[in-house]
């Protein structure tokens, strides 16, 4: 079934905004109803790479729908099945970096990239779009970038803000506390430049030297 749709999605030039969320709909009650963990990792790895695959001219389209479905339905995920959809919400935030460096990190890639998922999971404002989603990206953020080689010398041209930027506009703009909270720990991720802790070393003759008198 996936090969099919595989198929489908690399050949088709034109699929409208109803034809996409639908099929999100179906992809997301596939994930639903996948027991056991090796199939639920396998197919959430399955998914995320469908974008890539997706025709051009549809490919922003699509991923926009992912997001559209996962907010949606996030609310209904019970607590047995919320780890599943935590993984698959990782792998597609994976994904949109992990284009981004197949594409040798070109600006235009880059930019339709954070587009999506700056007016997608982390819209400031939008009331459609669950904290709880919005914490899990932001939680994923600078792990799936350092997987993608987005921290190192890799990423060639391209700023690092511009690939922070979706998170810091949410950590200014949420209306919400706790989500401009979570930004912030975010930005302050030691892996981030700027933010390393210099290691204290102590002097072979340093020590405890007892109280002072």
């Amino acid at each position: 079934a996936l090969e099919s749709l595989r198929t489908y999605l690399s050949g088709r030039r034109s699929l409208p905004e109803d034809a996409l969320l639908k099929l999100h709909t179906a992809l997301f009650y596939t994930m639903w109803l996948t027991d056991r963990p090796l199939p639920q990792q396998s197919l959430a790895s399955s998914l995320a790479a469908l974008p890539a695959i997706t025709h051009t001219s549809n490919r922003t389209a699509f991923i926009a729908a992912f997001w559209t479905t996962m907010a949606r339905e996030w609310t209904r995920i019970d607590v047995l099945r919320m780890e599943k959809f935590l993984l698959l919400t990782r792998r597609y935030v994976g994904a949109a970096f992990a284009q981004c460096a197949d594409a040798g990190w070109k600006a235009g890639v880059v930019e339709e990239q954070m587009k999506v998922l700056r007016e997608g999971p982390l819209e400031p404002t939008a009331t459609r779009v669950p904290n709880g989603m919005r914490y899990h990206v932001i939680d994923v953020w600078v792990d799936e970038l350092e997987r993608a080689g987005g921290l190192g010398e890799k990423r060639k041209g391209v700023e690092l803000e511009v690939l922070l930027a979706p998170v810091e506009v949410l950590g200014r703009e949420s209306p919400t506390k706790s989500v401009r909270k979570k930004c912030k720990e975010a930005l302050a991720d030691e892996r981030l430049p700027g933010n390393e802790k210099e290691d204290v070393v102590m002097e072979e003759d340093e020590g405890w030297g007892g109280f002072a008198e």
